[in-house]
């Protein structure tokens, strides 16, 4: 079925169409509500990407402008699912990528693929508190130490950048307004008995997905780090958390070996800082990421104090 514009959304933008996977999905479900608040008309793609006749056969229903793949597997409950469920994840993150890219370069159309920047870790050459940020000529350094999902989601991305067609979007550590959502960055850490305090770039959901709407409207392409300029750390996350949100919140810290020996007793989890040169210049409006999250994130939810249990 195709979405189209209802009474209260903007005009229909013309020519655009949109073929979106992974409704269930944080970012595609995002995706959707943007697409209907521009007027831009869309469908859910119901194939499943590791079947490539399915997505023929959607694309010949919906004829889109461009296809947005927001689909992959991450769990429940998180990605150390990948850990135990390895053929599963390879079909989705590797062989269902591939494919929903081969298929719209045969049939000539764009393709916005929402990957992750959870594929680096700090080094000798990008330390932490340096402000070198890692950048999208580089390939990850975490694959041969870190989990399934991102070995399989850097495995994904080496082949999928020599599509011409396609625009890679590397996403880190959602933050978004609704507190209550699973995939939310906030919501994960503010479950934690206790986090690490390292910085970490991370993406403003609400405020860089409509930017990727404007990058499929340029039909822009290649591998961006979808990313807030600058770093956060785990408590200055939360500190806005208590600030703006919930004054009686607390939290403790630990060391990142507690974590992993612990509490996640699973794969290793990568802390890195992205460079979002290439973004910044394309889009100069981004806010830096602190001024992000309060704008987008804290202030819309400010003194609610959400329920986050």
């Amino acid at each position: 079925m195709v979405y189209e514009a209802n009474g209260n959304a903007q005009p229909l933008a013309l020519g655009l169409r949109f073929l979106i996977y992974g409704r269930t999905g944080c970012i595609g479900g995002l995706l959707g509500k943007i697409c209907e608040a521009q007027g831009i008309p869309f469908a859910y793609g119901s194939g499943r990407l590791e079947d490539r006749e399915s997505l023929v056969d959607d694309i010949a229903a919906v004829q889109p402008s461009h296809v947005f793949n927001a689909a992959g597997a991450t769990g429940p409950p998180h990605v150390d699912w990948g850990e135990f469920n390895k053929t599963e994840t390879i079909k989705s993150n590797v062989i269902g990528a591939l494919n929903i890219a081969d298929v719209c370069r045969e049939k000539g159309l764009p393709l916005i693929f929402y990957s992750t920047g959870c594929m680096f870790d700090y080094d000798s050459d990008q330390p932490i508190g340096s402000g070198i940020g890692f950048t999208e000529n580089d390939s990850s350094n975490y694959s041969g130490f870190g989990s399934f999902y991102s070995k399989t989601k850097g495995m994904a991305e080496e082949w999928i950048k020599n599509y011409e067609n396609v625009c890679i979007l590397r996403v880190r550590m959602p933050l978004f307004s609704d507190l209550t959502h699973h995939r939310n960055f906030i919501k994960k850490i503010t479950g934690y008995e206790r986090v690490v305090n390292i910085p970490n770039s991370m993406t403003v959901l609400d405020e860089l997905l409509p930017i990727s709407i404007e990058m499929a409207k340029r039909n822009l392409t290649g591998i961006w780090n979808f990313t807030n300029p600058g770093v956060l750390t785990h408590n200055q996350v939360l500190e806005m958390y208590r600030d703006y949100v919930d004054p009686d919140f607390t939290w403790k810290n630990f060391s990142l070996e507690e974590e992993q020996a612990k509490v996640l007793d699973a794969a290793p989890r990568c802390n890195n800082e992205l460079d979002s040169t290439k973004l910044k210049k394309e889009f100069p409006e981004i806010l830096p990421i602190k001024e992000s999250a309060i704008k987008y994130v804290f202030q819309p939810n400010k003194k609610k104090k959400v329920n986050l249990a």
